[in-house]
């Protein structure tokens, strides 16, 4: 039976098969059937649909560009890391109905993002899914099935009475808001009810000096509680007469606590709240190893998704491999590997379109070139061509550089890591072995101490510069500016010889014999000069190693392979959320000083304010999701693990005891304590695991965030997929402390 729009849905130029695409009636789930079986095959919800784009923009429709015309052609593009689904239209007429339609519904505006709409969304969904019969009525053996199906595993008397109380017109049925009610009755939050019964006097309302003192008292609060107060009634009482009263209803109180405001996340540092001014060595960036992989190293697939995909998460150093390709333009693959080809050129031009969308700070493109002289000259004649002003060609002073300049100052520019001929200095004031002549500005010591190192080594002589000009482009290299790519020769030779826009690429193994054998001359080299840390060549499936401990060293770029989920993506994903998700995030102090006694093997030798104690209640969990392929009628049983990632000395986990049966509303009132001897580099991973006594635990969900981003007080945290993606209404509820 023919139902829907008829579409063709395209994987590759040979895969293109007819579909029907129906929007369902509650305008947040679509689904598609074959044409030829009239089977469903799957469908989404548009709550999963991240944006639309017109036109050919991706490889397979880009490749059918001769066939198909782009007005008929669009993607739909999820989020986390599901593939995206290529269609094709009938005519342009139809792909635009569609373009438009899908636009408005995940546009915000269409659906603001308010606990109550979330609320009312999750409601209708759970009612269509246990509304077998579709007659938009549901009989208790349906609420039942409903029950199970929420992760409720309910004694069947206690559900008959809910459904009974909720049953106003006596039918036996709930329909309409009768199901709202039997769902709120379902969903009371006891543990919320009783902190808000402890400041209100009369059980029913806060009022502004008792919502006040909740405020100052547990939230910690301290800065225009009153203003705060008088805010959070007029953003979340849902009943006009309480907002005019400047009072807080129950209903009130646990939506600002579900809000961001009541998040465990300081909403204030959501936003670009760092000094963006200091040099780019001073802070950790986001960074991803062979970015244009999509799956595996050795037979995966080369993507510019892998692009669009890490600069939309806020990452700002992409890695690009170039090899000749045909008819004279270089590609871009895993070389000497089963990994699919693209034009270089897509690349750059994916770049120059997406690089600035999530942030305004500098792009580092880290190139590791394997082209013959000849295409070398295309590659750079594609990035001036492409990119033009966004390109960094010259310093932005146009002198030699002491320091490396600022992310404030290098907004909006894209800087290109890789070999270069020569000095830097060379090609700002002309070829030559001469050290140019000192500003007068600098003092003397400085001036013989830069002619020192050009004595010594730091201009290239003889056969290693006639290696270069034979094996390099000059027109490529002149791309070259703040990030020359050099050996690493140990800490001393540094000092000695290197400068401050020259760049070092370490293994995993390598850095960590660094940190093992020298720490603090690890952190200290850290603070004037860019590192960057890339995976094990035997991670051939992707895998990702731990970030934390080349952060515990200042090491600025730790790339990670983005398309893996992880825990490894999970912390990369809690650093970088702070800070505008802009990229970039300020050392701490001890990190920036070149005469920092800091390491984090042996942070007694620090002289840092001391312990810190963080004490975590963990109180309860809200509708947690199911796992994954589970069984019919399977309940999860959760428990709640805390990770600390940090110094040695600070790394420690937690867990409470497992809830049998109750995914539901879950309560677990247990306190777990942690001593934090550097908590400027912790991070705090809330993990939710389905309790297995035979086999591993199975995930459920989880939340990553720095220590430095936690708001203490009673605050919710609401739960990420695997994928990194929220899941929304699942959350824990808890009660944070600090003390030092």
């Amino acid at each position: 039976m023919q139902q829907g729009t008829l579409m063709r849905k395209v994987k590759s130029r040979s895969w293109k098969k007819q579909r029907y695409f129906k929007l369902q009636d509650d305008c947040m789930t679509i689904w598609y059937q074959s044409k030829r079986t009239g089977k469903i095959e799957s469908a989404f919800s548009i709550s999963d649909v991240e944006t639309v784009r017109e036109g050919h923009q991706s490889e397979v429709l880009q490749s059918l560009a001769e066939e198909f015309p782009p007005e008929r052609c669009f993607t739909i593009v999820f989020y986390g890391r599901r593939g995206n689904l290529d269609l094709i239209a009938g005519s342009a007429e139809e792909a635009q109905c569609w373009v438009q339609g899908l636009r408005q519904l995940i546009e915000p505006r269409f659906f603001p993002l308010t606990s109550a709409l979330v609320s009312r969304t999750w409601i209708r969904d759970w009612f269509q899914k246990a509304d077998k019969n579709k007659d938009g009525r549901m009989n208790f053996k349906e609420v039942q099935r409903l029950l199970k199906m929420m992760n409720v595993d309910m004694n069947e008397d206690h559900a008959l009475r809910l459904f009974q109380a909720a049953d106003k017109s006596e039918s036996g049925t709930l329909e309409g808001e009768e199901f709202v009610l039997f769902y709120k009755a379902l969903t009371q939050r006891e543990e919320v009810l009783s902190l808000f019964q402890d400041f209100s006097e009369d059980g029913k309302k806060l009022t502004l000096l008792e919502l006040v003192d909740f405020l100052r008292q547990e939230q910690l609060e301290d800065e225009g509680t009153e203003e705060l107060a008088m805010e959070l009634i007029d953003k979340y009482e849902p009943s006009e007469t309480a907002r005019a009263l400047h009072v807080l209803s129950a209903d009130g109180f646990l939506m600002y606590l579900c809000s961001s405001e009541g998040s465990i996340f300081n909403p204030h540092h959501r936003a670009l709240w760092q000094d963006m001014s200091q040099p780019l060595c001073h802070y950790f960036i986001s960074s991803s190893h062979n970015t244009y992989l999509i799956e595996d190293q050795i037979r995966g697939q080369s993507s510019i998704e892998g692009y669009i995909r890490a600069l939309k998460r806020g990452c700002r150093c992409l890695e690009v491999d170039c090899w000749d390709g045909p008819n004279g333009e270089p590609v871009v693959y895993h070389g000497h590997t089963f990994t699919s080809k693209i034009p270089f050129r897509e690349v750059v031009s994916t770049l120059g379109k997406y690089a600035f969308k999530t942030s305004a700070y500098p792009v580092i493109l880290s190139l590791e070139n394997h082209c013959s002289m000849e295409q070398q000259e295309v590659l750079a004649q594609q990035l001036k061509a492409i990119l033009g002003e966004q390109l960094l060609t010259t310093t932005t002073d146009g002198r030699v550089p002491t320091q490396l300049p600022s992310p404030e100052e290098l907004k909006h520019k894209i800087l290109l890591k890789g070999k270069k001929i020569g000095r830097l200095e060379d090609m700002l004031n002309g070829p030559g072995d001469e050290v140019p002549d000192v500003s007068d500005d600098d003092n003397g010591t400085e001036a013989e101490e830069e002619r020192r190192r050009a004595k010594v080594g730091g201009t290239q002589h003889g056969p290693a510069l006639q290696k270069d000009k034979e094996s390099l482009a000059q027109a490529l290299s002149d791309c070259v500016i703040y990030c020359k790519s050099v050996s690493f020769r140990g800490f001393q030779e540094a000092r000695s010889h290197s400068r401050p826009s020259e760049i070092s690429s370490l293994s995993e193994a390598k850095a960590r014999k660094l940190i093992r054998d020298a720490g603090n001359e690890f952190v200290r080299h850290n603070t004037w000069q860019l590192t960057r840390i890339y995976p094990s060549g035997m991670r051939t499936d992707s895998s990702n190693y731990s970030p934390q401990e080349m952060w515990n060293v200042g090491c600025q770029i730790v790339a990670l392979n983005f398309q893996t989920a992880g825990t490894e993506m999970d912390l990369c994903d809690g650093l970088f959320s702070q800070n505008g998700c802009c990229g970039y995030v300020l050392k701490p102090p001890f990190m920036r000083d070149t005469e920092t006694l800091f390491n984090p093997s042996d942070p007694e030798s620090w002289e840092g304010p001391g312990p810190t104690t963080l004490t975590i209640q963990v109180i309860s969990g809200q509708q947690l999701p199911k796992v994954a392929n589970s069984k019919d009628g399977a309940i999860i049983d959760p428990l709640v693990r805390v990770e600390i990632h940090g110094v040695p000395a600070d790394q420690a986990h937690q867990e409470t005891k497992h809830i049998e049966n109750n995914g539901f509303n879950p309560h677990w009132d247990e306190t777990l304590q942690f001593q934090l001897h550097v908590p400027e580099l912790a991070l705090v991973r809330f993990v939710v695991e389905d309790y297995d006594k035979t086999s591993r635990n199975d995930f459920v969900g989880q939340f990553t965030l720095a220590f430095a981003n936690i708001k203490p007080g009673y605050r919710h945290i609401h739960l990420l997929s695997k994928d990194g993606t929220s899941i929304p209404p699942s959350s824990l509820f808890v009660h944070i402390r600090i003390t030092e």
